[in-house]
Protein backbone atom coordinates (compact mmCIF):
# COMPACT_ATOMS: atom_id res chain seq x y z
CA UNK A 1 0.00 0.00 0.00
CA UNK A 2 1.33 3.58 -0.94
CA UNK A 3 2.10 5.87 1.22
CA UNK A 4 -0.18 9.13 1.35
CA UNK A 5 0.99 12.05 -0.47
CA UNK A 6 1.56 15.21 2.04
CA UNK A 7 2.51 18.24 1.92
CA UNK A 8 3.16 19.14 4.96
CA UNK A 9 6.37 19.04 7.13
CA UNK A 10 7.13 15.88 8.62
CA UNK A 11 7.25 17.45 12.37
CA UNK A 12 5.41 21.04 13.21
CA UNK A 13 6.50 20.02 16.49
CA UNK A 14 9.75 20.33 16.27
CA UNK A 15 12.18 23.07 14.68
CA UNK A 16 14.32 22.53 12.38
CA UNK A 17 17.06 23.92 14.52
CA UNK A 18 16.88 21.43 17.14
CA UNK A 19 18.80 18.33 17.68
CA UNK A 20 15.72 16.04 17.33
CA UNK A 21 14.56 17.43 14.01
CA UNK A 22 15.15 15.21 10.39
CA UNK A 23 15.50 18.20 8.50
CA UNK A 24 19.37 19.47 6.67
CA UNK A 25 20.95 21.31 9.71
CA UNK A 26 21.61 24.54 9.38
CA UNK A 27 24.77 26.16 9.37
CA UNK A 28 25.84 27.54 12.63
CA UNK A 29 28.48 30.50 12.85
CA UNK A 30 30.25 31.89 16.45
CA UNK A 31 29.81 35.43 17.14
CA UNK A 32 31.93 37.85 18.77
CA UNK A 33 31.12 41.42 19.51
CA UNK A 34 32.78 44.44 20.54
CA UNK A 35 31.98 47.66 21.82
CA UNK A 36 34.17 50.75 20.48
CA UNK A 37 33.68 53.83 22.23
CA UNK A 38 33.51 56.96 20.14
CA UNK A 39 37.40 58.32 20.50
CA UNK A 40 38.57 54.73 19.83
CA UNK A 41 36.86 54.23 15.98
CA UNK A 42 39.42 55.65 14.28
CA UNK A 43 41.60 53.22 15.68
CA UNK A 44 39.74 50.56 15.40
CA UNK A 45 38.78 51.49 11.79
CA UNK A 46 42.51 51.64 11.05
CA UNK A 47 43.40 48.15 12.34
CA UNK A 48 40.81 46.16 10.06
CA UNK A 49 41.93 48.09 7.32
CA UNK A 50 45.58 46.77 7.81
CA UNK A 51 45.01 43.27 8.66
CA UNK A 52 41.77 42.29 6.75
CA UNK A 53 40.55 42.46 3.00
CA UNK A 54 37.67 44.41 2.14
CA UNK A 55 34.88 42.08 1.52
CA UNK A 56 35.27 41.29 -2.60
CA UNK A 57 31.13 41.33 -2.75
CA UNK A 58 29.51 43.82 -0.43
CA UNK A 59 32.04 45.65 0.82
CA UNK A 60 29.78 48.53 2.39
CA UNK A 61 27.17 50.18 3.11
CA UNK A 62 23.89 51.12 5.15
CA UNK A 63 21.83 47.98 6.15
CA UNK A 64 18.13 48.80 7.63
CA UNK A 65 15.76 46.47 9.68
CA UNK A 66 12.84 46.17 10.91
CA UNK A 67 12.25 43.97 13.69
CA UNK A 68 8.94 42.44 14.90
CA UNK A 69 8.43 40.80 18.80
CA UNK A 70 5.37 40.27 20.91
CA UNK A 71 2.87 43.41 22.36
CA UNK A 72 4.95 42.25 25.79
CA UNK A 73 8.42 42.44 24.02
CA UNK A 74 9.15 39.15 25.42
CA UNK A 75 12.28 38.64 22.83
CA UNK A 76 13.72 42.28 23.93
CA UNK A 77 13.32 41.23 28.14
CA UNK A 78 14.48 37.92 27.37
CA UNK A 79 17.78 39.66 26.02
CA UNK A 80 17.98 42.16 28.83
CA UNK A 81 17.96 39.59 31.25
CA UNK A 82 20.95 37.67 29.32
CA UNK A 83 19.36 35.17 28.19
CA UNK A 84 21.23 33.02 25.64
CA UNK A 85 18.86 31.36 23.76
CA UNK A 86 17.56 33.77 21.68
CA UNK A 87 15.61 34.52 18.50
CA UNK A 88 15.19 37.85 16.14
CA UNK A 89 12.43 38.85 13.79
CA UNK A 90 13.11 41.17 11.36
CA UNK A 91 13.01 42.37 7.73
CA UNK A 92 15.85 43.45 5.86
CA UNK A 93 16.90 45.70 3.33
CA UNK A 94 19.80 47.53 2.11
CA UNK A 95 20.81 51.26 1.00
CA UNK A 96 20.87 54.48 2.64
CA UNK A 97 18.20 55.90 -0.52
CA UNK A 98 15.33 53.47 1.56
CA UNK A 99 16.76 55.26 5.24
CA UNK A 100 13.66 53.96 7.31
CA UNK A 101 13.71 57.30 9.20
CA UNK A 102 12.66 59.32 6.85
CA UNK A 103 9.29 60.34 6.07
CA UNK A 104 8.15 60.94 2.42
CA UNK A 105 6.59 64.07 0.81
CA UNK A 106 3.26 64.68 2.10
CA UNK A 107 0.31 63.47 -0.73
CA UNK A 108 2.19 60.33 -1.65
CA UNK A 109 0.12 57.53 -2.46
CA UNK A 110 -0.48 55.03 0.09
CA UNK A 111 2.11 51.87 0.38
CA UNK A 112 -0.13 49.36 1.19
CA UNK A 113 1.39 45.61 1.64
CA UNK A 114 2.28 42.77 0.07
CA UNK A 115 0.82 39.19 0.55
CA UNK A 116 1.93 35.81 -0.26
CA UNK A 117 -1.25 35.79 -3.21
CA UNK A 118 -0.03 39.09 -4.43
CA UNK A 119 3.80 38.92 -4.13
CA UNK A 120 4.87 39.35 -7.50
CA UNK A 121 6.93 36.90 -9.46
CA UNK A 122 11.14 37.45 -9.92
CA UNK A 123 14.16 38.65 -7.86
CA UNK A 124 12.45 41.71 -6.94
CA UNK A 125 14.02 44.98 -8.37
CA UNK A 126 11.68 46.19 -10.43
CA UNK A 127 11.80 49.88 -12.16
CA UNK A 128 8.96 52.12 -12.99
CA UNK A 129 10.55 53.16 -16.39
CA UNK A 130 12.68 56.16 -14.54
CA UNK A 131 15.97 55.28 -13.31
CA UNK A 132 15.83 57.41 -10.37
CA UNK A 133 12.80 55.30 -8.02
CA UNK A 134 12.43 51.66 -8.49
CA UNK A 135 8.39 50.51 -8.01
CA UNK A 136 9.91 47.53 -6.14
CA UNK A 137 12.47 46.64 -4.01
CA UNK A 138 13.72 43.05 -2.73
CA UNK A 139 13.87 42.68 1.76
CA UNK A 140 14.83 39.67 3.31
CA UNK A 141 12.54 38.05 6.10
CA UNK A 142 14.75 36.71 8.62
CA UNK A 143 15.00 34.79 11.49
CA UNK A 144 17.93 34.50 13.30
CA UNK A 145 18.92 32.49 16.06
CA UNK A 146 21.04 32.17 18.81
CA UNK A 147 22.16 29.72 21.54
CA UNK A 148 24.92 30.70 23.79
CA UNK A 149 27.42 31.80 21.11
CA UNK A 150 26.36 29.85 18.21
CA UNK A 151 24.00 31.45 15.65
CA UNK A 152 22.05 30.73 12.93
CA UNK A 153 20.15 32.55 10.04
CA UNK A 154 17.25 31.80 8.11
CA UNK A 155 16.03 34.22 5.43
CA UNK A 156 14.09 34.71 1.97
CA UNK A 157 13.64 37.02 -0.10
CA UNK A 158 10.63 38.58 -1.00
CA UNK A 159 9.69 42.31 -3.75
CA UNK A 160 7.50 44.86 -2.08
CA UNK A 161 6.86 48.18 -2.72
CA UNK A 162 9.53 50.66 -1.98
CA UNK A 163 6.58 53.35 -0.77
CA UNK A 164 6.11 50.22 2.16
CA UNK A 165 9.70 51.47 3.35
CA UNK A 166 8.32 55.03 4.76
CA UNK A 167 8.71 55.60 7.88
CA UNK A 168 5.26 56.55 8.27
CA UNK A 169 4.08 53.43 7.13
CA UNK A 170 6.66 50.69 8.90
CA UNK A 171 3.98 50.52 12.00
CA UNK A 172 2.11 48.24 9.18
CA UNK A 173 5.12 45.79 8.95
CA UNK A 174 5.78 46.07 4.87
CA UNK A 175 4.53 42.83 4.50
CA UNK A 176 1.24 41.17 5.49
CA UNK A 177 0.70 39.47 8.96
CA UNK A 178 -0.44 36.09 7.40
CA UNK A 179 2.91 35.96 5.01
CA UNK A 180 5.88 36.65 8.14
CA UNK A 181 4.41 34.14 10.06
CA UNK A 182 3.87 31.80 7.19
CA UNK A 183 7.75 32.29 6.84
CA UNK A 184 8.87 31.64 9.76
CA UNK A 185 6.38 28.67 10.37
CA UNK A 186 8.31 27.17 7.55
CA UNK A 187 11.53 28.13 9.28
CA UNK A 188 9.93 26.18 12.12
CA UNK A 189 9.44 28.88 14.25
CA UNK A 190 5.97 30.05 15.84
CA UNK A 191 4.90 33.20 17.06
CA UNK A 192 4.84 33.16 21.08
CA UNK A 193 1.39 34.84 21.35
CA UNK A 194 0.22 34.24 17.50
CA UNK A 195 1.28 37.05 15.80
CA UNK A 196 4.20 39.39 15.09
CA UNK A 197 4.86 42.68 16.02
CA UNK A 198 6.22 45.59 14.18
CA UNK A 199 8.52 46.98 17.21
CA UNK A 200 11.28 49.81 15.96
CA UNK A 201 13.10 49.97 13.15
CA UNK A 202 17.15 50.68 13.20
CA UNK A 203 19.75 51.45 10.61
CA UNK A 204 24.01 51.11 10.36
CA UNK A 205 26.73 51.94 8.26
CA UNK A 206 28.55 48.90 8.06
CA UNK A 207 31.99 47.79 7.03
CA UNK A 208 32.58 44.03 5.59
CA UNK A 209 36.24 42.51 5.75
CA UNK A 210 37.38 38.80 5.31
CA UNK A 211 40.65 37.98 8.06
CA UNK A 212 42.69 35.98 5.32
CA UNK A 213 44.17 33.95 7.75
CA UNK A 214 41.11 32.24 9.29
CA UNK A 215 38.71 33.43 6.96
CA UNK A 216 36.69 34.72 9.61
CA UNK A 217 34.01 37.88 8.61
CA UNK A 218 34.37 40.69 9.75
CA UNK A 219 32.47 43.91 10.04
CA UNK A 220 32.06 47.28 12.21
CA UNK A 221 29.29 49.56 12.24
CA UNK A 222 28.43 52.72 13.43
CA UNK A 223 26.24 55.37 12.71
CA UNK A 224 23.76 53.18 14.34
CA UNK A 225 20.25 54.91 14.66
CA UNK A 226 16.31 53.61 15.06
CA UNK A 227 13.03 54.65 15.34
CA UNK A 228 10.23 53.70 17.38
CA UNK A 229 6.81 52.35 15.21
CA UNK A 230 5.02 50.47 17.81
CA UNK A 231 2.42 52.52 18.85
CA UNK A 232 2.67 53.44 22.77
CA UNK A 233 6.51 52.97 23.33
CA UNK A 234 9.30 55.92 23.05
CA UNK A 235 8.90 59.79 22.48
CA UNK A 236 8.35 59.42 18.96
CA UNK A 237 12.03 60.43 18.23
CA UNK A 238 13.88 59.07 14.85
CA UNK A 239 17.43 58.47 13.70
CA UNK A 240 18.24 58.04 18.00
CA UNK A 241 21.73 57.43 17.57
CA UNK A 242 23.67 55.32 19.81
CA UNK A 243 27.48 56.35 20.38
CA UNK A 244 30.77 54.07 19.35
CA UNK A 245 30.67 50.85 17.28
CA UNK A 246 30.11 47.46 17.20
CA UNK A 247 33.08 44.94 15.72
CA UNK A 248 31.05 41.64 15.24
CA UNK A 249 33.69 38.57 14.38
CA UNK A 250 31.80 35.70 12.55
CA UNK A 251 33.54 32.44 12.11
CA UNK A 252 33.13 28.77 12.54
CA UNK A 253 34.38 28.20 16.17
CA UNK A 254 35.08 30.58 19.23
CA UNK A 255 38.64 31.88 18.69
CA UNK A 256 39.82 35.40 17.74
CA UNK A 257 42.65 35.66 14.64
CA UNK A 258 45.56 36.77 16.26
CA UNK A 259 45.77 39.71 14.56
CA UNK A 260 42.83 41.02 15.48
CA UNK A 261 43.30 40.25 19.65
CA UNK A 262 44.70 44.38 19.85
CA UNK A 263 40.47 44.36 19.64
CA UNK A 264 40.22 43.91 23.42
CA UNK A 265 42.41 46.30 23.76
CA UNK A 266 41.25 49.40 21.81
CA UNK A 267 37.28 48.44 22.71
CA UNK A 268 35.07 46.50 25.02
CA UNK A 269 34.61 42.81 24.98
CA UNK A 270 30.34 42.52 25.22
CA UNK A 271 29.41 39.51 23.75
CA UNK A 272 25.71 40.14 24.71
CA UNK A 273 25.45 43.49 22.92
CA UNK A 274 22.20 43.46 20.88
CA UNK A 275 21.33 46.30 18.74
CA UNK A 276 17.65 45.68 18.87
CA UNK A 277 17.25 45.54 22.94
CA UNK A 278 20.20 48.81 23.44
CA UNK A 279 17.91 50.67 20.92
CA UNK A 280 14.79 50.03 22.66
CA UNK A 281 16.16 51.00 25.78
CA UNK A 282 17.24 54.35 24.47
CA UNK A 283 13.57 55.01 24.02
CA UNK A 284 12.69 54.11 26.96
CA UNK A 285 15.30 55.63 29.53
CA UNK A 286 14.52 59.49 30.92
CA UNK A 287 15.40 62.48 29.03
CA UNK A 288 18.87 64.21 30.05
CA UNK A 289 20.43 61.32 30.93
CA UNK A 290 24.11 60.70 29.96
CA UNK A 291 24.16 57.40 29.88
CA UNK A 292 20.71 57.33 27.99
CA UNK A 293 22.19 55.39 24.81
CA UNK A 294 25.34 54.29 26.31
CA UNK A 295 25.69 49.74 26.93
CA UNK A 296 25.61 49.52 30.61
CA UNK A 297 29.04 49.80 32.18
CA UNK A 298 30.83 50.78 28.93
CA UNK A 299 30.14 54.39 28.99
CA UNK A 300 33.70 56.73 28.30
CA UNK A 301 35.23 57.77 32.06
CA UNK A 302 34.91 61.56 31.03
CA UNK A 303 32.10 62.11 28.29
CA UNK A 304 31.25 65.08 26.70
CA UNK A 305 27.93 66.43 25.93
CA UNK A 306 24.78 64.55 25.28
CA UNK A 307 25.14 62.91 21.98
CA UNK A 308 28.91 63.58 21.01
CA UNK A 309 30.89 61.64 18.50
CA UNK A 310 34.55 62.27 17.50
CA UNK A 311 35.11 65.23 15.27
CA UNK A 312 36.29 63.25 12.43
CA UNK A 313 32.63 61.14 12.78
CA UNK A 314 30.56 64.24 12.75
CA UNK A 315 32.30 66.63 10.06
CA UNK A 316 32.36 63.42 7.98
CA UNK A 317 36.15 62.99 7.54
CA UNK A 318 36.27 59.29 8.90
CA UNK A 319 34.15 58.80 5.45
CA UNK A 320 36.35 60.96 3.20
CA UNK A 321 39.77 59.57 4.71
CA UNK A 322 37.77 55.78 4.16
CA UNK A 323 36.97 56.95 0.48
CA UNK A 324 40.73 58.86 -0.28
CA UNK A 325 42.77 56.80 1.18
CA UNK A 326 42.57 53.76 3.69
CA UNK A 327 40.58 51.83 1.15
CA UNK A 328 43.91 51.34 -0.92
CA UNK A 329 46.51 51.95 1.90
CA UNK A 330 48.97 48.50 2.78
CA UNK A 331 49.61 46.85 6.13
CA UNK A 332 53.26 48.43 5.61
CA UNK A 333 52.13 52.54 4.87
CA UNK A 334 49.58 52.49 7.41
CA UNK A 335 50.85 53.52 11.38
CA UNK A 336 48.06 53.28 14.58
CA UNK A 337 47.56 56.10 16.19
CA UNK A 338 47.56 55.07 19.87
CA UNK A 339 45.43 58.45 20.62
CA UNK A 340 42.79 56.86 18.46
Amino acid sequence: MSEPVTTAPPNLHISVTSRESSAPRLRERVEQKFFIRPDRMDLAMSLLFRVCRRDPEFPDGQVNSLYFDTYDLDEHLRSDAGDSDKDKIRIRWYGEEFDPHRRAAAGGADPGRIGAEAAPSGTGTGNTGTAAVPETIRVWLERKTRRGFASTKQRVAVPVPTSALDHSVLSRGIVAPGLLVSTMAGFGFFPPKARFCPVIAISYSRYRFVEPVTGFRISIDWRIRSSMVMPGLGRGERGLGLPGAIVEVKGSRFDMPPALRALAEIGSSWTRYSKYSSSIDAHAADLGSVSRTWPTGVMEREPGHIGWVPVAVASGEMERNLAAGWAGVSGETLELDSEG
